[in-house]
Parts: structure tokens; C-alpha cells; sequence
């Protein structure tokens, strides 16, 4: 096979290996997993980073629950209803990094001691509900930050983290203007 990319002819970067090296790299190592000679991050660095993200999606999921149920005042059944989604949504988070570090050979750390420790984000329960807003805003800027730094950091090491990771951005940005927009509305009440 060529060892040209693909599409563009150029002779700079490998394409692909020919068929016969796939399928024979394919049966080395098979306790390995999806870890094979091509992946080129630190496995037990991915794991334990991501042991950290999947701490703060709990938390988040915890946070969102709390605010869910204990939200009062006149206009707080929609934002209640805002942070049950919220909750639902970064619990779906919290299952695909679980799955990732799975795949990864790892063992998905759901032990609740540390957790407020392995989290990069906080729970924090918040007075009222402007203040439940509002410590929900600021956990999806660190959040927000945060993943951007780890997409940076898995590049093209580990693609299917860094998608992982992007698609997670996506909704917490979502999540954080969603927050902005409720701030704005109730900062005066």
C-alpha cells in the first residue's frame, strides 16, 4: 500500500499500514484491549485523568439533583425542571467517561470518599435559588475550562477521549449559558 495521505498524495504522512501489519498487530497483546502499539497517550495517565473528569460529572450529578428537588420560590418550577435536565444530562456524561476508563483497562472509580477530592468542580448546595444559579454557573466554567485544557492535552494521542471530551464541552457550554441566562433573569430577586 502507498504510504501516501489519504486524498492528497502528499508523501509526509503515512496513510495507513498495509492490511497484513493491521491484522497482525491486531493479534498482539490481546489482554490489552483497545490498547494497542498505535495509541499513543499514557494509558494509566488517561485512566487517572479521567478518573478525576468522571468525579466531576458525580459531582455535577449530585449538585443538579439537590438543586432539582430543594429549588423554591415563585418562579422556581422551571429551573427546577433546568437543573433535573442538567442533572440527567451530566449523568450521561458521567457513564461514557465510566465506559471510557473501562475500555481503557480501568476500573471507574464511584467511591463517594475522596470524591469531593478527585473532583475539579464542587458541591456547593447554595441559599437560595439565585445562589443555586449561580454556584451552578460557576461549576460549568470550571468544567468548561477544565475540558478545554484535557482536549489540548489528548490532541491526536487520543482521539476518541478528545471526542469524548468535546462532545461533553459541547453541553456544559450549554449548560453554563443556560445558567448565564437564569442569572440574568433572577439577579434582582
Amino acid at each position: 500500500m502507498s504510504s501516501t495521505s489519504a486524498g492528497t498524495g502528499s508523501p509526509s504522512k503515512p496513510f495507513l499500514s498495509d492490511v497484513q501489519t493491521l491484522r497482525d498487530r491486531a493479534r498482539q497483546n490481546l489482554s490489552e484491549g483497545v490498547v494497542t502499539k498505535t495509541y499513543g497517550g499514557d494509558v494509566r495517565r488517561t485512566i487517572d485523568i479521567l478518573q478525576s473528569v468522571l468525579a466531576t460529572e458525580i459531582v455535577c450529578v449530585l449538585r443538579y439533583t439537590m438543586h432539582a428537588v430543594t429549588a423554591t420560590g415563585i418562579s422556581s418550577e422551571g429551573i427546577k425542571s433546568e437543573f433535573a435536565q442538567h442533572a440527567k444530562e451530566e449523568q450521561e456524561h458521567m457513564m461514557a467517561v465510566a465506559e471510557r476508563i473501562d475500555q481503557l483497562g480501568g476500573t471507574p472509580n464511584f467511591n463517594p470518599e475522596g470524591l469531593a477530592m478527585r473532583s475539579a468542580s464542587q458541591y456547593a448546595e447554595g441559599e437560595s435559588l439565585v445562589d443555586m444559579i449561580r454556584e451552578n454557573l460557576i461549576a460549568e466554567r470550571i468544567a468548561v475550562d477544565h475540558y478545554r485544557e484535557l482536549i489540548r492535552y489528548f490532541g491526536d494521542d487520543d482521539p476518541t477521549t478528545r471526542v469524548m471530551l468535546e462532545g461533553i464541552l459541547s453541553v456544559e457550554e450549554e449548560h453554563a449559558t443556560d445558567m448565564q441566562d437564569l442569572l440574568e433573569a433572577h439577579k434582582d430577586s
